[in-house]
């Protein structure tokens, strides 16, 4: 579905793994909550009590979403909060049994700056290496594993090439040969592949609304059973003294929406589909490397170009109306290499010309044919060649 610009001009939007357009009954849902249930919700009087029912049902429709129990679920303002709060929470709150923690080397900055700062704090931390496919080791966890290890936080997809950690595989390691609490940072993973607590996995993960059509500003942390934790803020209290604040009733019942609608909804056979596609496209051509594994995240698609910078053909694009971005947009107006293209050592030349193009909700199979007629042409121009 072609969007429209400032200029009325037919857009197309291939970033939504950077963030993605809220569904219209998810703003229903914002807007209604906001006008009915603005009361506070640990008010006693009735308009309290009622905005309390909402945030309670919220929270239990995603307690079933996810498997695990209502009170499990922690609102928080999105996925760098929620992997703050459980980096922090959990290592901090558990530093009696050990100070030994691990992630991996190409995790979002959200948590490789979380254990840097773990660093300053005086716990020792294990960076776990991948492979050319961004893939972790299953025996250098092992080998790394100790018996004063708390916490390993490994993501379940990659935000930039779309890997897939094996997360059953890794909890399976961890649980086995530590007493080490797993989080995962399931941020660009939910709604795209299965996310619950269903069977081996994850102790903890995280999740954000404006990766799944939900608004910005919505996020959670979710548990699978209770475990020492500590709270980053302090206050009055609120989310059972985990995160106090008052707890913004709208965002939860639209967080609850988004979520259930994407689960419902699931649109990664379309996703699928269009990876494949664009991979036969871009394998006819030999300056062109596709980054993203073969076994990947349905929706994201990483190539790189020889001899062409990814920002000039991103901006040579978007001439065209048509959206994608270089690397994660955490990351993109940085100058240096992304740390995952770093982590995987990928040739020299191709180092510097990556895009990342990423299906969503309202991607078509209009867009997809317009984005190659746009791309062939914006590269004969970059290129002066006739492709």
């Amino acid at each position: 579905m072609a969007f429209f610009s400032k200029g009325l001009e037919p857009m197309i939007y291939l970033d939504n793994s950077a963030t993605t357009k809220p569904r219209k009954e998810v703003m229903d849902t914002f807007v209604k909550a906001n006008e009915a249930f603005y009361a506070n919700p640990a008010s006693l009087h009735g308009m309290g009590v009622e905005a309390e029912r909402l945030l309670t049902g919220a929270r239990q429709q995603i307690g079933k979403l996810l498997l695990t129990e209502a009170e499990n679920i922690y609102f928080t303002s999105g996925g760098t909060e929620s992997n703050n709060m459980a980096i922090f929470g959990i290592a901090r709150a558990n530093k009696k049994r050990g100070r030994h923690v691990m992630t991996s080397v190409i995790e979002h900055p959200s948590i490789l700056e979380s254990f840097k700062q773990l660093e300053r704090e005086g716990f020792e931390v294990d960076y776990l290496s991948v492979n050319r496919n961004g893939q972790v080791s299953l025996q250098e966890l092992e080998s790394k594993l100790r018996q004063d290890t708390i916490l390993v936080s490994i993501m379940h997809v990659n935000n930039e090439i779309g890997t897939i950690q094996p997360i059953a595989e890794i909890a399976e390691v961890i649980h086995s040969h530590s007493r080490a609490y797993f989080h995962s940072d399931c941020v660009q993973s939910f709604g795209k592949l299965p996310v619950n607590f269903e069977g081996v996995g994850p102790d903890a993960i995280t999740v954000s609304g404006h990766k799944i059509n939900g608004l910005k500003g919505t996020g959670l942390l979710a548990f699978r059973h209770k475990i020492p934790f500590e709270p980053l803020l302090f206050g009055g209290g609120q989310e059972s003294g985990m995160r106090s604040g008052t707890v913004s009733v709208p965002n939860a019942a639209s967080l609850a929406k988004a979520m259930r609608l994407s689960v419902e909804e699931n649109r990664s056979s379309n996703f699928q589909k269009w990876k494949k596609e664009l991979i036969s496209f871009f394998s006819h051509y030999e300056f062109i490397r596709i980054i993203t594994p073969y076994e990947s995240a349905p929706h994201i698609l990483s190539i790189s170009f020889r001899g062409i910078k990814g920002e000039v053909l991103v901006n040579a694009l978007e001439r065209q109306n048509i959206y994608v971005s270089t690397s994660s947009a955490c990351s993109s107006r940085n100058t240096k290499t992304s740390h995952v293209i770093g982590a995987i050592h990928m040739e020299d030349e191709f180092v510097n010309g990556v895009i990342r193009i990423s299906f969503g909700l309202y991607t078509t199979d209009d867009d997809i044919e317009d984005f190659k007629s746009a791309f062939l042409q914006a590269i004969s121009i970059i290129k002066g060649e006739h492709l």
